[in-house]
C-alpha cells in the first residue's frame, strides 16, 4: 500500500479457531469474510503474527475506492485490542478511521446499527480495543443478536450456534452488514446511518 490515499482499518471481532466459527459472537467475522470474497482477496497471516489481513479496496467496479485493511485478530475477543493497536499504528490508522464490527444483544436478530463511539455495553471485545486505543471513537456497526431466550445465560447464549431458523436468514443479516461497512468507507456516517439504521 505505497500510495498515500488514507486507509481504513475494518476489524471483525471474533474468537479464533474452527470451534468458534458458527458461533453469534462470530458474526464479525462472517461480515469480513464477505467484504474479502467482494474485494476478491484472501485471508493471510500480517508480519505481526497477531493477525489475518487483507489489503485492498472496497466500492463500486471502476471506482478507485478508499484503501481497506480487512482484520481478524488471531487472539480471543477479550484481548482483540492489542492487535488493533498494532495493525492501527502499523497502517497508521487513526481512530476515526476504524470500523469495528460486532455481534450486539441491545439489537434484534436481522437488525443492525451504525454508530460512532459510546460504551462497550458489556462487550469485551470492544472493552479491549478501547482500552488499548486509549478512546472509544471508533465507528461501530453493531450486528443484532437478541437476547438469550428464557434465563439462558448470556455467556451461553453469545458462544452458541445461529438457530436453523436464524441460519435461513444469517447470509442476508452479513451481506447487508458488509453493505453498511462499505457505505461507512464510501459514503460518511450520516448517510450510512440513514440506510441502514433500521
Amino acid at each position: 500500500m505505497a500510495d498515500a490515499t488514507p486507509v481504513w482499518l475494518v476489524v471483525g471481532l471474533g474468537n479464533p479457531g474452527p470451534s468458534y466459527a458458527g458461533h453469534r459472537h462470530n458474526v464479525g467475522h462472517l461480515v469480513v469474510d464477505e467484504l474479502a470474497r467482494r474485494m476478491g482477496a484472501p485471508f493471510r497471516a500480517h508480519k505481526s503474527g497477531r493477525a489475518e489481513v487483507v489489503e485492498g479496496r472496497l466500492g463500486a467496479p471502476g471506482v478507485p475506492g478508499p484503501r481497506v485493511v480487512l482484520m481478524k485478530a488471531r487472539s480471543y475477543m477479550n484481548e482483540s485490542g492489542g492487535p488493533v493497536k498494532q495493525l492501527a499504528a502499523f497502517y497508521k490508522v487513526p481512530p476515526e478511521r476504524i470500523v469495528a464490527v460486532h455481534d450486539e444483544l441491545d439489537i434484534p436478530f436481522d437488525t443492525m446499527r451504525v454508530k460512532v463511539g459510546g460504551g462497550d455495553n458489556g462487550h469485551n471485545g470492544l472493552r479491549s480495543i478501547r482500552s488499548s486505543l486509549g478512546t472509544g471513537d471508533f465507528a461501530r456497526v453493531r450486528v443484532g443478536i437478541g437476547r438469550p431466550p428464557g434465563r439462558q445465560d448470556v455467556a451461553d447464549f453469545v458462544l452458541s450456534n445461529y438457530s436453523s431458523t436464524e441460519r435461513r436468514i444469517l447470509p442476508f443479516q452479513v451481506d447487508k452488514a458488509a453493505d453498511a461497512v462499505e457505505s461507512l468507507v464510501t459514503e460518511g456516517l450520516e448517510r450510512t446511518q440513514q440506510s441502514f439504521n433500521s
